[in-house]
């Protein structure tokens, strides 16, 4: 057989070949399980060893430059068709990018930065402190007797281990544990906000084991009741983003306060939805407690390494995922920490919605 004269047939049609289907097919022609080049290769088996010494370098050969040029005509065809699609297509620089998928910034930590932006308006320092805390700190310095019901278990989470003096640890339950800390380290004046996660035993639609809280504390050289009712005015006002807040104080007890007061706010109902703003004594308005607030009481002074009958001081404290559920509309807490995607991509905000006073703390418009 003329191998020569069967080779060179085989690479002038694969030159010819103007696609990839026509290489793809002379491949199989000559290649494939039933091709030409195949059939010589099976061949081999029935001839002597003397004979597929000649003839078996001879189609080796054969199928090699025929694979060899498949293979570069199949790449020539390939980067022809590349190099058209190049300089048929175009990429408009002047659109702008497709929208790529992100995540959302969760309420509460939106509300956090919205409250740090307002209060450091007015001041006040970031404080904080350990989750984990001793009961001397949670409890004792805060005037909270043995007997307090929030020592309870069934309001406390209490470890099984002790601290180093013997006292026994808790999951923080309330912020107030910073302040006394505080003023242990930093002495007075002071003018800070202790914001962060607290635990309690409680759950149900509005209420959750963890939840966030944020106390504010200021200490320092004649502070009364009307320094206190101008910074909850202020405070709310601005978070709310309306100036018609109006605030009513009702005598209460807190065992680290004293005088101590409730603060209610003024609301109205709208499209099913609790609305701040306005007289709570106006015509469809009614009052809504909102915080605990009172003048610091002598003995946390003094339990803060503080002079009592030198420095006074005011302090409050409000939960976080409350305020977000009133500014944003939620209903339900246990919605918050569900982790459900549809929920947070629904409530949640923008990295770039960074609150600012001058723009606005909330939503943009």
């Amino acid at each position: 057989m003329d191998y020569a004269a069967t080779g060179q047939e085989a690479l002038s049609r694969i030159e010819g070949a103007s696609d990839l289907e026509t290489v793809e097919a002379l491949r199989v022609e000559f290649l494939g399980k039933q091709g030409s080049i195949s059939g010589l290769l099976k061949t081999l088996g029935k001839l002597t060893p003397d004979e597929r010494k000649v003839e078996g370098p001879k189609i080796h050969g054969l199928r090699e430059s025929v694979t060899a040029a498949l293979a570069a005509r199949k790449q020539a065809l390939e980067d022809a068709a590349l190099e058209a699609r190049l300089a048929a297509e175009t990429i408009d620089l002047s659109l702008p990018a497709p929208e790529m998928p992100q995540g959302s910034v969760h309420p509460v930590s939106q509300v956090m930065d919205e409250l740090a932006e307002i209060f450091a308006d007015m001041g006040f320092a970031v404080a904080t402190g350990p989750e984990i805390e001793d009961d001397w700190h949670n409890f004792t310095a805060l005037n909270m007797p043995e007997s307090h019901p929030a020592r309870a278990m069934h309001d406390t989470f209490y470890f099984p281990d002790r601290d180093a003096k013997d006292r026994e640890m808790v999951l923080r339950t309330h912020t107030s544990p910073v302040q006394i800390r505080t003023m242990l380290s930093d002495s007075a004046p002071l003018r800070i906000i202790a914001p962060g996660r607290v635990y309690r035993s409680d759950s149900d639609a509005t209420h959750t084991p963890m939840f966030h809280q944020i106390e504010a504390l200021v200490i320092d050289r004649d502070i009364h009741l009307g320094h206190l009712k101008w910074t909850l005015e202020t405070f709310l006002r601005a978070f709310f983003e309306r100036d018609d807040v109006v605030l009513r104080l009702r005598p209460s007890y807190f065992p680290f306060t004293e005088p101590s007061v409730e603060v209610d706010v003024g609301y109205a109902n709208e499209g099913g939805r609790r609305v701040v703003g306005g007289s709570g004594d106006a015509p469809g308005h009614a009052w809504m407690e909102v915080l605990g607030s009172g003048m610091v009481n002598r003995r946390v002074i003094e339990a803060g390494g503080l002079d009592p009958d030198e420095w006074q001081g005011f302090a409050f404290g409000i939960g976080v995922d409350r305020l977000a559920m009133l500014k944003y509309g939620m209903d339900d807490l246990r919605a918050f920490f569900d982790g459900d995607v549809r929920w947070l991509s629904h409530y949640g905000f923008s990295a770039l919605d960074v609150p600012t006073l001058s723009g606005g703390v909330g939503t943009p418009a």
